[in-house]
Formats: structure tokens, C-alpha cells, sequence
């Protein structure tokens, strides 16, 4: 699975709300350098802690911004790369729930041929 951060919807959204107030004003109040807040406003990818603080601002949850690309086989695997890793299991119990992820994701994929 990969996910990320759509720059162009975050910078957008962040020039139509700061609409005609001062870069420098306004990356004040956020608490960002105005330096910091122009090239978010560029479509640069911010650190951690502003792209908190810029969707605390914006009032939006922090996936708001993000897009996922997942597929079946990508679930399937980290599944059972969990279920492997899981040591409070036996690993008879881990193969047999691997077994039955596999045959229901098998089931799945003749269904949707």
C-alpha cells in the first residue's frame, strides 16, 4: 500500500482560506515561517508538525490530503505478515488463518472474473 500527501489540494485549499490576509500574518498565527507557509502554498510537501498545525487551521482531519493506493494483493500480504509476526498465536493457528485468507481471497478473484 502507498499513500500520498495530494500537494495541489492542500496548497489550494490554504490560499482560499488565508483568501487576502498576509502570508506573514497569517503564518504567525499558525505558528509557521511565512518562508515555510509560501512553499506549502507552492506545492511543496510540508514536515510533520506544520501539515498538523496547517490542518488544525484548516479544521480538516490529517487523511484529508492523502491518497491511498491499495489492491487485494497488497491487504492479503500485510495480513499475513501480521498474523506471521503475531506471537501471542501458535503457529499452527497463524498457518490455518493464513490458509483461509488465502482461500477467501482465491474465491474472491475467480468471483470477480
Amino acid at each position: 500500500m502507498s499513500t500520498s500527501l495530494d500537494t495541489q489540494r492542500f496548497s489550494e485549499m490554504i490560499k482560499s482560506k488565508r483568501g487576502s490576509k498576509g502570508l506573514r500574518l497569517l503564518a504567525s498565527e499558525i505558528g509557521v515561517s511565512a518562508s515555510t507557509l509560501s512553499r506549502i502554498e507552492q506545492g511543496n510537501l510540508p514536515d510533520i508538525d506544520t501539515y498538523l498545525r496547517l490542518c488544525d487551521w484548516l479544521e480538516v482531519s490529517t487523511d484529508y490530503f492523502t491518497n491511498s493506493n491499495t489492491n487485494s494483493e497488497d491487504v492479503q500480504n500485510e495480513v499475513i505478515a501480521h498474523l506471521r509476526a503475531d506471537k501471542s498465536l501458535p503457529p499452527s493457528t497463524s498457518e490455518a488463518l493464513i490458509q483461509m485468507i488465502n482461500l477467501a481471497y482465491a474465491s474472491a478473484t475467480k468471483e470477480n472474473i
